[in-house]
């Protein structure tokens, strides 16, 4: 009725463009292309279409639809021909909804000729509007509008401050997006929450109105909501639509009946229905049209069909429902098979059957069991109802027999009853026989016992009893000794003295009973049996042994109460009892070491004693050896003895060595000797001296006692050899010795040996022998000097001379030395140089020679001014012209000696000293007179001048005089002098008169061009000149001095760090 009074417009939206729309609510909704988007306009008219600069619309109409299609400038269409659109407002049409106009199946019309091949830089998409606000952020974008999805995106929020718009950061804002699709006012679900400004929207319905809106917060601004944005989901192919259901059926068809499922925007036009035709396998069409019902025919009886169906509408083709299985009718089964007995039991059967011949596996059947029990009289009663293929009944009676029928059902009835089966149940076990009893006498080794039948036999005759036996020493432990059908048994081998407990079961045919009560009964006594050989107990000593034993095997049925040992040398001496008790060990002593004794036991109770056991042959342990004897000992000379013993006891084990003890005291001696000899030579011993012996044997047992002590004195002999004997220092003597010839020694006396000693022989030099008497030191005068003497002595008794001691060496000094010949090599007018003797100036050597220089002093006495190992000597301080007296003494090891000659030497006379430099005043042109300090003259002698001038390199001698001045002439003109002077000293002697002249001054320098002449300023250049060498020697010692630092202290940091730090 509705669609009777609406106009249905169609707008085509093409790909990549985009179509505008306000909605009745007011709202903008921006729809993708492609699509196509049906408009209801209430009043008829044609709604004005918007179309880009370049374009326009065109209404066209096909088979009662009208669709505006959007089209560049052409031939029939031109801009003339067409008024410019209206302004830009947008009438309020309503979107109609998809659920009430079913959107065509897509595309509904072919597309418009030249629509679809338009290039893409002619394809304009139509920005969606924005709606503005003072301050919040601008509405969503919808795009990518899917069934089940859609793609919303937004602007940041923009603010308005004095008319201009501030955009913010997105990482400022926190954006939540809500949907609604139960219209602007209904409730919103929020779907997304962060900070991105696109979000798709999921798990939407399709061909549904949605309203979403979006929200921003931050920390400035508290939340800012936009303006609403509304979209369509597109349609979509149906839901799954439900299972068919089954309305009726009979033997050869099944009816069926479905609804509808949701259509998703698009009306269901078909539905699809499949079948596996009943054979288990793929599924087939079976039918397909718009009912929503179906008879199936031609089917098979009794037969299970799967179906499933799936809808259709203008999208496309839904899923396909869930699948369901129906059976056909069917005809009543077959009679089945009788049950089969599975399994019987006392109180119970287990039957089983088999499905009716002729039935399908895929029939569904049920089964009725009726059973009868023999002589109730009752008949047969339902005892299962079921579709298992076996049963078990329980609460029968025992021994028992049942007959048994079988039914089968299907949904068409109940089949005919099988055969009728008889079976039975099992007899029971019977009861426990009677507790057995002793018949007759109780033996030591058997019992006879009867018993009585059981009471209740179960339903079946006993078969065969049982009898079971067990020591109540063993514990729960049952042992079958007799089975058969007699009541009545002889229990022998048994052990006397133990008590036993007897029980019987029986059997039938429905079991085993349970056992009777226990009956205990205890054999008579007897004495106890043998008991194993007695043992040693840990190790065996040498004179007591402990022995340990067990109890006997059979103690004859009663407690041993005590045992008997009994001991022998050997097997045929007679037995004497060691020990009798109840304990199972004890202690044999007063034994000899290392024997060999034999021992027997017996064990006894209440009843007697016992036999004896098998003989054990135990030994003592070894012991040590016995004590020796007193050792025999004979002299063979004065320093040598033989000593022999004799072999003592071993008890028990072979002696392995003697230890021979000998010292000079009798308290205290040491081994000299260990091994299996019984004698043993004594060598080395002092003569006439006493010694103490004593032996003792040792064997693996340990260690005998030593014997008594044997003594013995040897014979008296030579003297022994002097051990101390050295050489007497010079310092040791008491009066004193030319060392160059005499030697003396000193000695300390040897052990005589018996014999007092009554001197010596010295042996010394080659081999010259010199005999002293009874003293302890001598004196070798006469010999030679500087000659090294090999000394030895020996001592004298009356039994002979003893040995030479060890020999000492001894070497007597050098002579003094000569005094050298004294000369003097350098004459000074203050200092003489002495010289004498052959040998280096300095001592660079240890020189065994020393020399002292003497020189006599103002007082005539002669005092020494040297006294070294060196050859040469200056003597310094001395006057001039001055005669001085020398004398030489040389000292070495052997002691000084003797003074030389006195030797005079004289010293020269000193030269004047150097002057200063002349000064030169020009009196005229090329005239200059030259002045000089003078000399006052030394020791009576006069001064001579003489004055030098040079005009080159070479001097020349122009003045020699006593006189202090002297006057230059003809001079050049335009030159330079050089001018300089020295004094002279004038002597008269016996071999004439002689000069002896002192060094030149510096020199003066002056020019014969210059009215004036300075000389300060020539001595200024001549000092200065002399500095600056001066200066230049003390910077190059400086610079060596410093680089010899440099490398002792690298040397020293290279040691410490190698020997010290590491």
């Amino acid at each position: 009725t509705l669609i009777s009074y609406l106009i249905v417009i169609l707008v085509q939206v093409n790909p990549g463009e985009t179509f505008t729309i306000t909605t009745e609510d007011g709202h903008i909704q921006c729809i993708q292309g492609p699509a196509h988007v049906p408009m209801m306009s209430p009043n008829g008219s044609m709604p004005p279409i918007f179309v880009p600069p370049g374009y326009v619309s065109q209404v066209v109409e096909e088979n009662g639809v009208r669709k505006v299609v959007v089209l560049p400038h052409s031939a029939e269409f031109h801009p003339s021909m067409h008024p410019p659109p209206p302004p830009p407002h947008v009438p309020h049409y309503m979107h109609h909804h998809h659920a009430l106009l079913p959107h065509p199946p897509h595309p509904v019309y072919p597309p418009v000729p030249g629509t679809g091949e338009l290039p893409p830089q002619f394809i304009h998409q139509h920005p969606p509007p924005h709606v503005f606000q003072e301050q919040g952020e601008s509405a969503g974008d919808v795009s990518d509008i899917q069934a089940r999805s859609a793609v919303l995106s937004w602007n940041l929020p923009v603010s308005s401050q004095n008319g201009e718009s501030h955009s913010h950061s997105p990482a400022a804002f926190t954006f939540e997006v809500a949907i609604s699709n139960s219209g602007k006012n209904g409730k919103f679900k929020s779907v997304y929450v962060g900070e991105e400004l696109t979000v798709t929207l999921p798990d939407l319905r399709p061909a549904t109105d949605y309203h979403a809106r979006v929200s921003a917060t931050s920390s400035s601004i508290k939340e800012s909501i936009s303006e609403l944005v509304s979209f369509t989901t597109e349609s979509c192919e149906p839901d799954c639509p439900a299972a068919p259901k089954l309305i009726y059926r009979t033997k050869n068809s099944l009816s069926l009946q479905w609804k509808s499922s949701n259509d998703n925007g698009s009306k269901i036009t078909n539905f699809l229905l499949e079948w596996d035709e009943g054979k288990n396998g793929p599924f087939k069409e079976c039918y397909y049209g718009h009912l929503k019902q179906y008879k199936l025919t031609k089917l098979s009886p009794s037969t299970k069909y799967s179906l499933r169906l799936a809808a259709k509408n203008d999208i496309g083709m839904s899923g396909f429902s869930e699948t369901v299985t129906y059976y056909t009718a069917g005809i009543v089964p077959p009679a089945p098979s009788p049950p089969v007995l599975v399994e019987a039991g006392v109180s119970w059967l287990s039957v089983k059957w088999n499905p009716p011949n002729g039935v399908s596996s895929d029939d569904s059947l049920t089964y009725s069991l009726d059973m009868e029990e023999e002589g109730s009289g009752y008949g047969f009663q339902p005892q299962y109802n079921g579709d298992e293929l076996s049963c078990t009944l329980r609460n029968l009676r025992r021994s028992t027999s049942y007959k048994f029928r079988l039914f089968a059902y299907n949904s068409e009835g109940k089949s005919s009853p099988s055969e009728v089966v008889e079976h039975s149940t099992n007899p029971d076990k019977p009861g426990p026989p009677s507790k057995p009893t002793v018949k007759g006498k109780i033996h030591s080794h058997s019992v006879k016992v009867t018993w009585e039948p059981p009471k209740d036999n179960g339903g079946s005759d006993i078969s065969k009893y049982f009898l079971e036996i067990s020591e109540t020493s063993v514990g729960n432990k049952w042992d079958t000794i007799y089975s058969g059908s007699q009541r009545e048994h002889v229990c022998d081998h048994l052990k006397p003295g133990t008590t036993y407990r007897m029980r019987v079961y029986c059997v039938s045919k429905g079991g085993e009973s349970q056992a009777s009560d226990v009956m205990t009964v205890t054999t008579s006594a007897v004495p106890p049996g043998p008991c194993h050989a007695p043992c040693l107990a840990g190790k065996a000593k040498p004179k007591e042994i402990t022995l340990q034993w067990g109890p006997p095997s059979v103690d004859g049925g009663s407690d041993i109460t005590e045992y008997i040992i009994e001991m022998a040398n050997s097997e045929q001496d007679d037995r004497r009892q060691v020990y009798q008790g109840p304990a199972s060990e004890c202690v044999v002593n007063n034994l000899l070491p290392g024997r060999t004794y034999c021992f027997w036991i017996r064990a006894a109770n209440k009843v007697g004693f016992g036999p004896h056991s098998d003989k054990a042959e135990i030994s003592t342990a070894p012991g040590p050896p016995d004590q020796c004897c007193k050792p025999l000992i004979a002299c063979k000379s004065a320093t040598c003895a033989v000593v022999s013993w004799e072999s003592p006891a071993c008890n028990g084990a072979e002696i392995s060595e003697y230890r021979l003890d000998w010292g000079q005291v009798e308290g205290s001696m040491h081994i000299i000797y260990t091994g299996p000899c019984q004698s043993y030579e004594v060598r080395g011993l002092t003569p006439a001296t006493t010694y103490y012996c004593r032996v003792q044997a040792v064997n693996v047992a340990g260690v005998g006692l030593f014997g008594e002590t044997g003594v013995v004195t040897t014979p008296a002999s030579a003297p022994a050899a002097v051990s101390v004997l050295h050489l007497l220092e010079e310092d040791q003597m008491e009066i004193s010795l030319p060392l160059s010839t005499c030697l003396a020694i000193q000695w300390e006396e040897p052990c005589c040996h018996g014999s007092e000693i009554t001197g010596y022989n010295i042996e010394y030099g080659e081999k010259q022998l010199v005999t002293v008497g009874r003293n302890t030191s001598y004196v070798f005068e006469n010999l030679l000097p500087d000659t090294l003497y090999r000394i030895r002595i020996q001592a004298i008794n009356s039994f002979g001379v003893g040995p030479f001691s060890h020999s000492i060496k001894a070497k007597t000094k050098p002579l003094p030395p000569d005094p050298p010949h004294l000369e003097c090599v350098v004459f000074s007018y203050q200092s003489l140089k002495l010289k004498w003797g052959e040998g280096p100036s300095r001592a660079l050597i240890t020189n065994p020679t020393q020399f002292n220089l003497q020189m006599e002093d103002r007082f005539g006495r002669f005092v020494t001014v040297y006294n070294g190992p060196c050859h040469t000597y200056k003597v310094q301080r001395l006057s001039e012209s001055t005669t001085y007296y020398f004398k030489i003494q040389a000292y070495n090891d052997a002691g000084e000696g003797g003074f030389s000659e006195v030797y005079a030497f004289t010293t020269t006379k000193s030269p004047p000293a150097s002057l200063k430099a002349p000064k030169a005043n020009q009196l005229e042109e090329n005239t200059y007179e030259i002045t000089w300090e003078p000399l006052q003259p030394m020791k009576g002698d006069s001064i001579v001048y003489i004055l030098q001038l040079a005009a080159g390199r070479e001097f020349d001698q122009v003045y020699k005089g006593p006189e202090t001045s002297f006057r230059l002439t003809s001079l050049q003109t335009n030159c330079e002098y050089r001018i300089r002077v020295c004094a002279g000293r004038q002597s008269q002697d016996s071999s004439g008169s002689q000069e002896l002249y002192g060094p030149y001054s510096p020199s003066t320098v002056f020019s014969s061009q210059k009215q004036e002449l300075v000389p300060p300023c020539a001595d200024l250049t001549t000092e200065l000149a002399e500095t600056k060498k001066t200066l230049r020697e003390e910077r190059f010692i400086a610079i060596v001095l410093l680089c010899g630092f440099a490398v002792v202290a690298i040397l020293f940091a290279v040691v410490i760090q190698y020997f010290v730090i590491k």
